[in-house]
């Protein structure tokens, strides 16, 4: 018998921000009918455009300022952003708000909401009621929205002596309506026991994943990954920014625990390398007993933890029968050379650069990754969406280590010619096969503007680009046509004094001369010829990446 839809368990349920958990909680609201309206907020136009477009939200407004003098007693104000941005969409809310608006958040730590409002009002405000959705996935953003994400998980609210009742409990009806379990529990135990249970085991996946990338000038090493290690990395697939928010936010509690964790690894190794095998089997057997005790206790529900978990999944049979037609949208991927592109440029840029049909392939993110290890901070991909807040032109920072670039010639020869012009040293490698393809057609050009650049003896990557060196512009005739040179020359006299000319003898693609225009650089082109100078800037812009052909 299918459940009775609740009726209008809030007046107007409005979300701040849009990202896996608010816009599952709007679509969750909206599909069983619980708000008369449920309305959007987010910074992003795309990402409102596709919650209104998905049905997520029934209408949405660029900031709360827009909405404010509508709201009242009986609406809730839900703020989904990032741990870290908390404290500045409170004061808009507590400012433009009604004591009788109801406003709670989900922030994965509390005390640093708590402390905020503490810090911002003299006291916390009766109408905030802090919370935290135990639900996630591994993917974010308002295209990952879910509107079952929270049937059978636990919310936990951590309201503080000032916080009214009324609020409390329009908060908990709420929740319990979309399917969810609901907790209260003190401020400080909530964020102790996350650190233990959920921060720290994050923040170990994501340590051994960077540290096995680390151990091989090739990533071969995860080709041979066994089971345990893609079941306990899983995790590292997640949200960056979130986790950097969570982990500053969280920082007493998690270094405590983490303290506590390398203790025991420093115990593990002084046995390991001592052999002790009683210390070692003590252990195992220890921890092994604690794990199935724990997992027993779930499977038999004596452990109400409110999670879904491997440990205690049910196993569902499915009778498939034939149906009838299958109709749908289909979008073909984006095209990879232009998704390389926005990457680079956005980084390059001054300010916030949102991409959408980004093709999520080996090759784009190779790019991507490079210019996330010299300091760029990329959100995603998500379905294909990015949000890069560039750098400027001379932002990027030293890589810690050699960019890899796996099989990805574009990466290598387009950021040959950015890096030419930076201050500082770097190398740049691929895998097996293209270690073994020619760099000549780069490095010689970018030899000519001054460039200092090394390849192995047969003219084969590693490239080891030395920094500080001082471009000058020049006249190019290539010998052949080859759009990845032409882009490397071009990219190269972003940095370059004078301008830099290159003339092909057949036409090539001319895919970075539009998008260097796209950011407001001026090139110039002239049927076989193209020309930019040094010293200009990129201004962020919106691409929508268009289809491969």
């Amino acid at each position: 018998m299918a459940k009775k839809k609740p009726a209008n368990v809030v007046n107007r349920l409005v979300v701040i921000g849009l990202g896996l958990i608010g816009s599952s909680l709007a679509a969750s609201a909206r599909n069983r009918g619980l708000a008369k309206e449920v309305i959007g907020i987010s910074r992003r136009q795309s990402t409102l455009e596709i919650a209104l477009n998905n049905g997520i939200v029934d209408r949405c407004a660029d900031n709360l300022e827009q909405i404010a003098g509508e709201l009242s007693e009986g609406d809730i104000v839900v703020i989904g952003v990032p741990t870290l941005s908390v404290p500045i969409v409170l004061q808009e809310c507590i400012s433009l708000l009604s004591p009788e608006v109801t406003i709670t958040d989900v922030a994965s730590v509390k005390e640093s909401v708590v402390n905020s409002a503490q810090e911002l009002f003299g006291s916390v405000p009766p109408q905030l009621v802090p919370g935290h959705p135990i639900a996630g996935s591994e993917k974010s953003g308002v295209t990952a929205a879910n509107p079952e994400l929270f049937m059978d998980h636990r919310v936990i609210l951590t309201p503080v002596e000032t916080t009214l009742d009324s609020h409390v409990e329009r908060t908990t009806k709420l929740w319990q309506s979309v399917g969810a379990l609901v907790s209260s529990m003190p401020v400080q135990e909530h964020d102790q026991i996350l650190a233990a249970t959920s921060h720290l085991p994050h923040f170990l996946a994501y340590a051994l994943v960077d540290t096995l990338a680390g151990m091989s000038e090739k990533t071969d090493i995860f080709r041979y990954a066994a089971g345990g290690f893609r079941d306990f990395t899983r995790i590292a697939a997640s949200d960056p920014i979130m986790w950097r928010d969570i982990a500053i936010a969280n920082k007493d509690a998690v270094i405590q625990v983490m303290d506590k964790m390398m203790n025991n690894l420093s115990l593990m190794r002084a046995s390991i390398e001592n052999e002790d095998q009683q210390y070692l089997t003590n252990l195992f057997t220890r921890s092994r007993d604690v794990r199935n005790h724990y997992g027993s206790m779930l499977e038999s529900n004596k452990l109400d933890t409110g999670l879904q978990s491997p440990m205690n999944e049910k196993v569902i049979n499915y009778i498939v029968s034939p149906g009838g037609n299958a109709r749908g949208d289909l979008r073909v991927p984006g095209d990879k050379s232009m998704s390389h592109r926005s990457i680079m440029l956005g980084s390059l840029a001054d300010g916030m650069t949102e991409v959408t049909g980004f093709l999520e392939g080996e090759d784009s993110l190779a790019t991507l990754q490079a210019f996330r290890d010299m300091g760029v901070d990329i959100e995603g991909p998500n379905e294909g969406r990015l949000v890069i807040r560039g750098v400027g032109l001379h932002g990027l920072k030293a890589p810690k280590k050699p960019l890899y670039l796996g099989n990805s010639g574009t990466s290598i020869r387009l950021l040959s010619g950015l890096l030419a012009g930076q201050a500082f040293d770097v190398e740049l490698q691929g895998d097996s096969s293209l270690s073994g393809r020619p760099m000549g057609r780069v490095a010689t050009p970018l030899r000519e503007m001054g460039a200092v650049i090394e390849t192995e003896k047969d003219g084969t990557p590693p490239l080891r680009i030395k920094g500080g060196q001082k471009l000058k512009g020049i006249n190019y005739t290539m010998p052949m046509a080859s759009a990845q040179v032409k882009s490397c020359v071009l990219l190269a006299g972003l940095y370059a004094e004078g301008e830099t000319t290159t003339l092909e003898p057949a036409p090539t693609r001319d895919h970075t001369e539009r998008m260097l225009r796209g950011f407001g650089y001026r090139v110039n082109s002239d049927n076989d010829k193209a020309s930019l100078s040094g010293g200009g800037r990129l201004t962020a812009t919106r691409i929508n990446v268009p289809a491969d052909i």
